[in-house]
């Protein structure tokens, strides 16, 4: 049986870990872990799946502002640190890099991986799972500092891939291609690397020759969805809308591959003055240029787009000048269409909120979901890339029609719950974990679970 030796610093005790001992406690590692972006809601998922099969769950990021007993944030660790993005705005665009880069890339690198050894000394983790931080190279020295943590340590990791470098074409130029080799992602034998698609499986598997379990988003679909209560009833008013106004909701960021343009032609074009787009995201890491363009398309077109996301935040709140902040989930019940025109998604995150909230859905056809979720038979009006008027006429027609609305909804909900639930993501979980700890189950349990 393969034994994982941790040799922690002088200071430290030496530990021994055997993959025959039970893991309790599992630590997350991320650059951030706020807001609604796509990698802290999937961690937050997997986390609260893990709660309920046992374990405990800590967190490293640069930026949280999760559970601050169970988190260590690390300012250093978060992308959009100055140090960081200095280091980064020089490592893309060029191909060769200067030995001062180099020395400063080492210095971070390990300033990080002491923070590591703090952080999984002081909660005692038996197992690791880097969110993104060994795929997509937003922060080179903590990649660089979690791969040679684990090379020192040879604990348990499952690292979980949301995007890799080489789907983003900022990536492509850059001058650190033996960083990238190196740890985006490392090929350790103590790494189960976890990725959110199939093409993502198959490109890994032809760039690197790692081999990777699939593991799509994943949503509570066994609890029933929240609706309007007392507190989220006021969402439209402080929206701006009137209580008859149609409200077409983009639940995403602001950023190119969203495909938002198209969300705007599909208003214009129905020709209706009470549909409303709301986006509610900011625009994200990418820059501002694209949001200055939506802006500019839908006063154009004379689309009414409502951009509010200073109303929306991670828990229920009241902001500083005293007005509710809500979550995103307080939106869902309010919208009446929801748009997710993206050219390209990981996997789709707001797609499986809309069919968790019953909301019609208008999608384009990118990659993934022509893969991996258009073939188990969801129910949306779907466009190729461009609106055509047939797509326009089936958003008009929905709308007159609430029982095809109910009927659509209700099919594609009972798939989410078949394919996309908790209860699917605990078997999942479950596998990759034997493998490490092995089967364990005390007493008579073995014996009931293995009964037919």
């Amino acid at each position: 049986m393969t034994m994982f030796i941790w040799r922690k610093f002088a200071r430290s005790t030496e530990l021994t870990f055997s993959l025959r001992k039970k893991i309790k406690n599992i630590g997350f590692i991320s650059t951030r872990l706020q807001g609604t972006d796509g990698v802290s809601l999937e961690t937050e998922k997997w986390s609260e799946v893990l709660e309920r099969m046992g374990y405990s769950c800590y967190y490293f990021a640069g930026q949280s502002d999760w559970d601050k007993q169970k988190t260590v944030v690390v300012p250093e660790a978060f992308f959009d640190h100055p140090t960081v993005k200095k280091i980064q705005d020089n490592c893309f665009g060029k191909f060769t890099r200067p030995s001062a880069l180099t020395g400063e890339i080492h210095h971070l690198r390990k300033l990080l991986k002491q923070k590591l050894y703090d952080f999984v000394n002081r909660f005692q983790i038996g197992l690791i799972i880097p969110e993104n931080a060994l795929t997509i190279p937003m922060h080179i020295p903590l990649g660089l500092a979690i791969t040679e943590f684990i090379a020192e340590t040879g604990i348990p990791t499952i690292a979980h891939h949301h995007d890799f470098y080489w789907e983003r074409q900022r990536f492509t130029i850059n001058c650190v291609p033996d960083f990238l080799s190196m740890a985006f992602p490392p090929p350790m034998p103590s790494i189960q690397h976890v990725v959110i698609n199939s093409p993502a499986e198959r490109e890994l598997s032809y760039r690197t020759g790692l081999s990777a379990r699939i593991i799509q988003n994943m949503l509570d679909f066994e609890t029933p969805p929240p609706g309007i209560d007392d507190y989220n009833k006021d969402v439209r008013a402080d929206l701006g809308l009137a209580p008859d106004d149609i409200l077409f909701l983009q639940p995403t960021r602001i950023v190119a591959r969203k495909g938002i343009e198209n969300a705007i032609e599909v208003v214009n074009r129905l020709k209706n003055p009470k549909i409303k787009l709301v986006i509610t995201h900011f625009g994200g890491d990418e820059g501002h240029a694209y949001e200055e363009r939506i802006r500019n398309y839908a006063a154009m077109l004379e689309v009414p787009l409502i951009i509010k996301p200073e109303l929306i935040n991670r828990v229920r709140a009241i902001s500083p000048d005293g007005k509710k902040q809500y979550t995103l989930w307080d939106v869902y019940p309010h919208a009446d269409l929801v748009t997710y025109p993206s050219m390209y998604e990981g996997f789709g995150n707001a797609l499986l909120e809309a069919i968790y909230f019953r909301k019609p859905l208008l999608v384009n056809r990118y990659s993934i979901y022509e893969v991996d979720i258009e073939p188990l038979g969801f129910e949306m009006i779907t466009m190729n890339g461009y609106v055509t008027q047939q797509v326009v006429d089936q958003i008009h027609d929905l709308l007159q029609n609430p029982a095809r609305r109910e009927q659509m909804t209700t099919t594609n909900y009972q798939l989410g719950l078949q394919f996309f639930s908790y209860q699917v993501l605990a078997h999942k979980l479950k596998t990759l974990l034997i493998e490490f700890e092995g089967f364990h189950v005390p007493g008579t349990e073995a014996q009931e679970m293995l009964t037919p």
